[in-house]
């Protein structure tokens, strides 16, 4: 791929859009498999990874499928749906695989400066729930990845689990709780700041911060990218043609992608939701709560804003986050332009985009509720979780915003996705991540499917397939259908990333 008759400073092989989890783990694979190529990456921020995959920003679980109840949805039959849960529960252990082998070539230093054991836990109250969670946990347990989830509605056992949730509480409610003690904490800024800084070290490689794309289009002469770049510092603008670009922008991705024309890229929208944490402030509170404690998301909500009262490791920091409370804004990024959602909205997808907000109306009634919310309102939400909370140990932080997916839909015209979904173009020449959660958990599976996709000639060879097998161990198997492979697996995982 390399083009060693271009002039220097003009061309790249690669040029990754964003300086977030999902550039960096595309730009470190690529680099392990082929060692000379050139790779830019340009980010809009004067920072590496403050947008989604910021600490205080993103969702931080490891979402790994042990505590999120909307991965797992009631049947009409009244039985529970564990496809999705398996699946997540596999990317994560493969994520965890790539990073395990960074650890031990040197790549990264420490893995404590990115990821921490934090128990994972689902908590609900209620007759309904309750049942809906007892059957939760004996779906989940048959499957291996699960088979070490602990459930509890005995009072005595869930104030040694989660003593701030109970403590308080009326004697006799109806509550019940599973637990999974190999949960984590994944500070997916340190990671991202981690790989891309030894990344940038490497010959090949250049970094330019506070440098926005303006514009994606075809050089009809051969076949590559021309890309329009300006350095927000100086106002100058430069070109640059590239063989592959990858759009790893978060919310900012959506109008990159429509700016390369790409006929893949028609009928998508973005439907843009922002969030706040509650974030505590009294050290002695947070010492007494260690885990993530996820709860049943309201009707409408959608699931990134399922609530959750959550341990955190943030610089070395412990941290206890509530939230995230949702909320509307136009803004495609945390630090974007109001006119965002405007700009983004084009021919190709009004019908999807007028369809969505038709059908969504329960969505649209939750986001105005959560706007309108006092500090009394955020709080009472919290004493549902921790009923002795006080106003005075909390403070509100503005967490991270996502842009949902909106697609054509045969049936309904347009549909809302939840989730993350890779769009590329038919000759793999430039592919665009949209959507949110699970995201940066799936980031390493995410992107070998995109290595397989875009770089199909070279992800077949014998030498790519070999290094693919370095660095994943499972790769080519399946830990979901081989438990004696998925216990090794996570064994060896756990003692590298120092998490058992």
């Amino acid at each position: 791929m390399n083009n060693t008759n271009s002039v220097a400073g003009n061309y790249a092989d690669v040029v990754l859009i964003g300086a977030g989890i999902m550039s960096a783990t595309l730009g470190v694979m690529l680099k392990e498999l082929q060692p000379d190529l050139t790779i830019e990456i340009f980010e809009r921020l004067d920072v590496i990874a403050a947008e989604s995959s910021d600490a205080m920003n993103n969702a931080g679980t490891g979402h790994s499928a042990f505590c999120e109840l909307n991965y797992t949805p009631q049947k009409p039959d009244g039985s529970i749906e564990i496809k999705k849960a398996i699946q997540i529960a596999e990317q994560f252990e493969i994520s965890k695989e790539f990073w395990a082998h960074l650890v031990e070539t040197g790549y990264l230093s420490s893995p404590k400066e990115f990821i921490t054991k934090v128990p994972h836990m689902s908590f609900v109250w209620g007759d309904e729930n309750v049942e809906y969670l007892k059957k939760r946990q004996q779906a989940l347990v048959k499957h291996h990845f699960f088979k070490d989830m602990l459930y509890a509605e005995d009072a005595a056992q869930l104030k040694q689990w989660i003593p701030l949730i109970m403590d308080g509480r009326q004697p006799g409610e109806k509550v019940s709780a599973t637990y999974m003690d190999i949960g984590t904490d994944v500070n997916f800024g340190a990671l991202t700041r981690s790989l891309i800084n030894k990344l940038q070290s490497q010959p090949g490689v250049k970094l330019s911060l506070n440098h926005e794309v303006e514009d994606i289009k075809r050089n009809k002469d051969n076949n590559n990218w021309q890309i329009d770049i300006k350095d927000n510092s100086t106002g100058k603008t430069r070109k640059l043609e590239a063989k592959f670009i990858f759009v790893g922008a978060g919310g900012g991705a959506l109008p990159l992608l429509q700016k390369s024309g790409i006929p893949e890229s028609k009928g998508f929208g973005g439907f843009p939701v922002s969030g706040q944490w509650l974030v505590c402030t009294n050290p002695e509170v947070v010492a007494q709560h260690n885990a993530k404690v996820y709860g049943k998301a309201s009707v409408g909500s959608p699931p990134m804003s399922v609530p959750h009262l959550d341990t955190r490791m943030v610089n070395g920091k412990r941290e206890l986050l509530f939230g995230p409370y949702a909320g509307f804004s136009t803004r495609f990024l945390k630090k974007g332009s109001l006119l965002d959602l405007f700009k983004s909205i084009k021919l190709h997808n009004i019908k999807p985009l007028l369809s969505v907000g038709l059908h969504e109306m329960a969505l649209t009634k939750y986001l105005i509720g959560q706007v309108m919310q006092s500090p009394a309102d955020r709080l009472k939400a919290l004493q549902d979780y921790y009923p002795q909370a006080k106003q005075s140990d909390w403070k509100l932080d503005i967490a991270g915003q996502r842009v949902q997916i909106i697609k054509k839909d045969d049936k309904l015209g347009g549909k809302l996705e939840f989730g993350t979904e890779v769009v590329t173009s038919a000759d793999g020449s430039i592919s665009a991540l949209l959507g949110a959660s699970p995201g940066a958990s799936t980031s390493v599976p995410i992107m070998i499917q995109l290595i397989e996709r875009c770089f199909k000639d070279k992800a077949r060879s014998a030498a790519w397939q070999a290094k693919l097998k370095q660095m994943i161990p499972s790769y080519g198997q399946s830990l979901s259908n081989n438990e004696q492979l998925a216990d090794a697996t996570r064994e060896r995982t756990g003692k590298v990333l120092e998490i058992l």
